[in-house]
């Protein structure tokens, strides 16, 4: 793959704005690798906490971030059968049918650059067959970028790991592009009560768009006594907590009920963070689990998820934040962590928004 060579936000020491590199060669494809042109990465909490040393020490420095995008696949390795140069394709990070090649080392003068099995923070890419899926027909470019990440996991959580009825009480905290992914999916329900909880009014008053019977500015009300009041007492039947605080966590398992009440999370809080639990609440019935991407079978939940959206069920477009150029990356990291966007979308190519 000599004659590629590609631009890409290049991650060298945590806490540092991340640092373009105009010209890394692509080297010869393993077998189940594919190489992609990029239209458009997501960038979202994790790739931010990340790049802000906020998940650990870092042993993989130098390397590349990203774990959502679309684009088109340009070449492909030996004994990948999944799809063809050409195909368009939805990258995310959960592992979905295909090889999984592992990583990737980039050599540009003499330093190495890691790659996992998906990055996106470029304008090609070269990743594993398990970590993409083909574009279902009709599903826009800059919409796809979606179900890389924070649709599997938001929606998934309400369609694969809870089983909401109409009668129920469902919480969702923090409201995120995960958090409105799952809030979108409970009005498929017709459940009694749906309650968005977040920091930004901005982002309750999208809540109501998309139907929440009632917000909480958790800045300005405590929001688990708001909860008990809105269920005579009770608590809520479920809480999806999205917002990535440790904080935020206790306080969804404090506001669901006893007697079968259940927290799931999906947030990543930084790596020193612990949450802290009432043992007695458990005993009492309540419950809590995380979740690891909304239990989502990409090949197969990915088209299920693109039919909503193309019936109007989804309205993912108003997620869309405005989109940044790849040489913005560090502004958009700046934003998203300043709650200025909901999902932060890197537009690498637009020249690929439409599907043949």
């Amino acid at each position: 793959m000599s004659e590629f060579h590609f631009k890409a936000a290049v991650l060298e020491k945590t806490g540092h704005p991340l640092k373009m590199f105009d010209r890394i060669p692509v080297p010869a494809l393993k077998p189940g690798q594919l190489l992609v042109k990029m239209a458009y990465s997501g960038v979202c909490r994790s790739q931010l906490m990340e790049a802000r040393g906020l998940r650990g020490k870092d042993h993989y420095l130098p390397h590349l971030l990203g774990h959502e995008g679309s684009g088109k696949v340009i070449a492909v390795g030996s004994e990948v059968t999944k799809v063809k140069p050409g195909d368009f394709v939805i990258l995310g990070w959960i592992k979905g049918l295909g090889l999984e090649s592992g990583g990737t080392q980039f050599h540009v003068d003499g330093q190495i650059i890691n790659a996992g099995g998906i990055t996106t923070f470029s304008d090609y890419t070269v990743i594993s067959e398990n970590r993409c899926v083909k574009i279902p027909a009709g599903l826009p470019l800059d919409i796809a970028v979606l179900f890389g990440c924070a649709l599997p996991t938001g929606a998934g959580i309400v369609l694969n790991e809870i089983e909401l009825k109409p009668q129920d009480t469902v919480v969702v905290w923090g409201l995120g592009g995960i958090g409105l992914s799952a809030l979108m999916a409970t009005q498929l329900f017709g459940c009694k009560q749906v309650i968005a909880v977040d920091v930004e009014d901005s982002k309750l008053a999208l809540a109501r768009e998309f139907g929440a019977t009632h917000t909480i500015n958790s800045t300005q009300e405590n929001a688990v006594e708001k909860i008990r009041a809105l269920t005579n007492d009770q608590g809520a039947d479920y809480a999806i907590e999205a917002s990535g605080f440790a904080k935020s966590i206790e306080q969804a398992f404090e506001a669901v009920k006893r007697n079968g009440g259940l927290c799931i999370f999906a947030s990543h809080p930084a790596n020193h963070e612990k949450i802290e639990l009432d043992p007695f609440e458990l005993i009492c019935g309540k419950q809590i689990r995380g979740s690891w991407g909304g239990g989502v079978k990409p090949d197969t939940d990915i088209p299920r998820m693109a039919e909503l959206y193309l019936k109007g069920k989804l309205p993912l477009q108003k997620l869309l934040s405005k989109p940044y150029a790849l040489n913005e990356i560090n502004q958009a990291l700046d934003d998203l962590e300043n709650r200025k966007v909901t999902r932060a979308i890197i537009e690498i190519d637009p020249t690929l928004k439409a599907i043949p």
